[in-house]
């Protein structure tokens, strides 16, 4: 089968384009954030153990370490700061006491809320130009692109 040259051209550049809009969005989005938390005071590392925790439930130091892609004991100081402002505690695992999970308190709980209800907002005021029909092919490609490389 013959490929033809300039419509593989294209594509590479329309990916180029398409990879470098989803940088500049998510670093957007991550400043946008990083804005809403200091109404909080908390970290921006703190803050996304508790979006882990309020996603995925109860979890060891381990298992969060290992989705914040930081050391043990960076995340055993992190929880310990976070524990002092009562927005986790540790507790023991029912079936196996020597496991210590982390446990999203109400606060902590409370702060997600309200910042993903401000970033939704933002995201709000930000697509008052699309129409209603825009913004659902968006969400679907979006949801697509993350369903397909969370396969990977």
């Amino acid at each position: 089968m013959m490929i033809d040259k300039e419509l593989l051209q294209h594509d590479v550049k329309v990916v180029a384009e398409l990879e470098k809009d989803l940088r500049y969005i998510a670093a957007i989005v991550k400043q946008k954030g990083r804005e809403l938390l200091t109404d909080y005071l908390i970290t921006p590392p703190q803050f996304i153990a508790l979006q882990w925790l309020f996603e995925e439930g109860d979890m060891t130091i381990g298992d969060l370490s290992n989705k914040m892609y930081l050391a043990c004991s960076t995340t055993t100081d992190l929880i310990d700061r976070m524990e002092k402002k009562d927005l986790v505690e540790r507790v023991k695992d029912p079936k196996d006491r020597r496991v210590v999970r982390i446990h999203l308190l109400d606060k902590g709980l409370k702060i997600i809320d309200e910042v993903i209800t401000k970033r939704q907002g933002y995201l709000q005021d930000v697509l008052v130009d699309f129409s209603a029909d825009e913004v659902i092919k968006l969400k679907d490609s979006l949801s697509k692109l993350h369903h397909d490389m969370r396969k990977e």
